[in-house]
């Protein structure tokens, strides 16, 4: 499955903070963890820090752990520069193994969707669980599929993006994607064009799943859908949704043993 990646532009830590300023994530999230106020939270694939900041400057206790070392150079910057003190851990979260258990388990911003294979995601769940408290809870979001806005944009490239960074850098991204009905993988690529000029293609492979394959995939696993929101203000996840935005416990083993 290596031929599935996001190409290294995309993560390099200024382009990648230039394009991803929103944080309309971050009050959905702050507004769950007040339910474990001063408990411990462990945040998988931080990224640069855009949610784990601000959150730990509002009070709680987080660990961020990503796998891509230059996006973690930016987060420790980013977090010394404000002189916050945050541990960052350089894993992949689907072999991920620490010490600790944790109140509050989350994957923030579509990270799953880099996670190619159903054994990737189920590693990934597994080791969630391994992690979480019994009384813990497991957040993430990503995607609802909506298979005419692909169709329509396999047919053309469009511009997604304009954006200066904050190393001055003028950033055009020009995007093309074919999706793959076997694997469930949208093919997508990033045209970059830096001041003016064209720099390179980059691929941003993205595994989609749909909402009952989820959320079979989280029971078998052995968690308990709490809620299930189809925007971060919580709106009633529908057929128009454009995300899947999951709230779930852990199911105690005796809970699972009886439903067998």
């Amino acid at each position: 499955m290596e031929k599935y990646k996001v190409g290294s532009l995309i993560y390099d830590g200024n382009i990648y903070d230039g394009m991803n300023t929103d944080i309309d994530d971050l009050s959905f999230y702050s507004n769950w963890f007040k339910k474990k106020k001063d408990g411990n939270i462990l945040e998988l694939c931080c990224g640069t820090g855009r949610l784990t900041i601000p959150l730990v400057q509002a009070g709680y206790n987080i660990i961020g752990v990503d796998n891509n070392a230059s996006m973690l150079k930016q987060a420790k910057d980013k977090a010394n520069g404000l002189n916050v003190s945050i541990e960052f851990i350089e894993s992949d979260i689907r072999n991920l193994d620490l010490p600790e258990t944790y109140d509050i388990i989350f994957i923030p911003f579509n990270s799953i969707h880099h996670l190619y294979t159903n054994q990737d995601f189920f590693n990934v769940l597994i080791n969630v669980k391994k992690h979480l408290k019994d009384d813990g809870y497991f957040l993430f979001d990503c995607f609802n599929p909506n298979i005419h806005y692909i169709v329509n944009a396999e047919k053309e490239e469009n511009i997604i993006a304009e954006y200066s960074t904050k190393d001055s850098r003028n950033v055009v991204i020009k995007q093309t994607m074919i999706y793959e009905n076997t694997t469930q993988i949208n093919r997508i690529k990033w045209h970059y064009f830096i001041d003016g000029v064209f720099d390179s293609i980059q691929d941003l492979d993205m595994r989609l799943f749909f909402p009952k394959e989820l959320d079979a995939y989280l029971s078998f696993h052995g968690f308990e859908i709490i809620n299930k929101f189809g925007g971060f203000n919580e709106e009633v996840f529908e057929n128009k949704s454009e995300k899947q935005i999951f709230v779930c416990k852990k199911i105690a083993i005796a809970n699972m043993n009886e439903s067998v």
